[in-house]
């Protein structure tokens, strides 16, 4: 299988991927950083809201949002 680079934002509900990159700066990028966003963490979206924004992710047994602002600067690989 062929691994393929897109932003979390893209990616389709219940499919795993894998972070590999978060390309904000500042306070978006430490507070990623201390919600266990790091290079290869395992990431499942698992919900979208009716407005389409935030979506919700499962990381490390967990339920978080992410707005679709950050998501757009969050690298993943997934298996295609």
């Amino acid at each position: 299988m062929q691994k393929q680079m897109i932003n979390l934002s893209k990616l389709p509900l219940h499919q795993e991927g894998q972070i590999e990159e978060i390309t904000c700066q500042g306070n978006s990028k430490r507070r990623l950083l201390d919600l266990g966003l790091v290079k290869g963490t395992s990431i499942t979206p698992v919900l979208v809201s009716p407005s389409k924004d935030p979506r919700a992710f499962s990381v490390r047994g967990t339920i978080i949002a992410i707005r679709q602002e950050d998501a757009n600067k969050i690298k993943i690989t997934t298996q295609k």
